[in-house]
């Protein structure tokens, strides 16, 4: 299926009717409910809390909001920086800085325009004072000769680690075989310090003819990030072409094989590859065929639902469905769909507070899942 059609039917799908929200849910291990936190959102991307309670939270046409739980929307954040807005172009994640509360730092991806019709990713960093970006400082300022003409798999996903490096990945832009290049940014997942400048104990710091911020490479369009809340590894999510969606246990300097090594093929149905196995590429944990567009994941830490601790969620789009993962020992041992068929699922968040929250699209609204006695 192509990737128009493939819009035309995500769309077609969001007109139907939405099954209602606040209704009691079992799963295997709690009952639940959803409430509905803010709802008439355009394509919620990210979601991220402030250290007082209030939601931050983008809109893919490039909207930066801030909500409180009970009192409505609030205005748009003024003078975000403009965005490319096409197909899967906009405004995507934002992040905190770990020392938020002292520096005021929030972090933005989003999809800018370069010569004529081409777009690539960026990232910013700035303050919100008055209702308005301010302070704006660029992280990763793509060169150039990265941009491109398709408006497709840009990332993007940011994690900091507690030593406050920030994680941050992008996809291989359409162009597939940039993500085997250690040359350029495509196809990625990045390590870099607050400001954007390279650790040096980056694995590829020192090759010649390698872009230095490179922690990991081989990847086609990762849009979930997460570290085990025990063992501290990196997990990431990955969307494959028709088939083959990923999720993989990150490691410094690995190569995760797209597209030398899928379990996906073209969206026409010619194969990209005959190999599904290659011995010095890093395979993925999990492959899910029929693709669920899989998208945020996040490891649950909090104690409201005791069941469900360090087991990891995985929000999908195509499929609209949040599922729960069991992992034990570097390997998934189980899988549970929670709920189906409310929304495309952008985003899963673990709360501060031990609820999960979720972004949903078409309709776009946040939710909150809470237990039920």
């Amino acid at each position: 299926m192509l990737v128009r059609e493939l819009a035309e039917k995500a769309r077609v799908e969001g007109a139907a009717a939405t099954p209602p929200l606040d209704v009691l849910r079992t799963s295997e291990r709690h009952a639940f409910r959803l409430e509905t936190l803010a709802d008439g959102l355009d394509t919620p991307w990210g979601l991220e809390f402030l250290p007082d309670g209030r939601i931050l939270f983008t809109e893919r046409p490039g909207r930066l909001r801030i909500s409180t739980p009970g009192q409505g929307l609030g205005e748009p954040i003024r003078a975000v920086p403009q965005v490319w807005v096409r197909q899967d172009g906009g405004l995507l994640d934002v992040a905190l800085h770990p020392d938020y509360a002292r520096n005021g730092w929030i972090y933005l991806g989003y999809s800018t325009q370069g010569q004529a019709e081409t777009s690539m990713t960026a990232i910013v960093r700035g303050r919100v004072k008055d209702g308005a970006w301010v302070d704006q400082e660029f992280v990763y300022s793509p060169p150039p000769d990265v941009y491109g003409p398709a408006n497709d798999h840009y990332g993007l996903r940011f994690l900091f680690d507690r030593a406050g490096h920030l994680f941050y990945s992008i996809g291989d832009r359409g162009r597939q075989d940039d993500a085997q290049s250690l040359a350029g940014p495509n196809g990625k997942i990045h390590r870099v310090l607050e400001d954007g400048g390279v650790p040096e104990d980056n694995p590829f710091v020192g090759r010649e003819g390698a872009l230095s911020s490179i922690w990991s490479y081989g990847h086609r369009n990762p849009q979930g990030l997460a570290f085990h809340p025990i063992t501290g590894e990196l997990w990431a999510s990955e969307h494959g072409p028709r088939g083959g969606d990923e999720l993989n246990r990150i490691q410094a300097g690995r190569n995760y094989g797209w597209p030398a090594v899928t379990h996906g093929i073209n969206y026409d149905g010619t194969p990209i590859t005959d190999k599904t196995d290659e011995p010095w590429m890093e395979p993925s944990v999990v492959q899910w065929t029929p693709s669920l567009a899989v998208c945020g994941i996040a490891f649950y830490t909090g104690d409201r639902f005791p069941g469900w601790k360090n087991d990891l969620f995985v929000a999908s789009l195509v499929g609209k469905q949040l599922r729960r993962l069991v992992i034990d020992g570097g390997r998934v041992t189980h899988q549970e769909v929670l709920f189906r068929g409310l929304g495309r699922v952008r985003d899963v968040v673990d709360g501060p507070d031990g609820y999960l929250y979720v972004a949903l699209n078409q309709p776009g609204s946040i939710v909150r899942i809470v237990p039920v006695p």
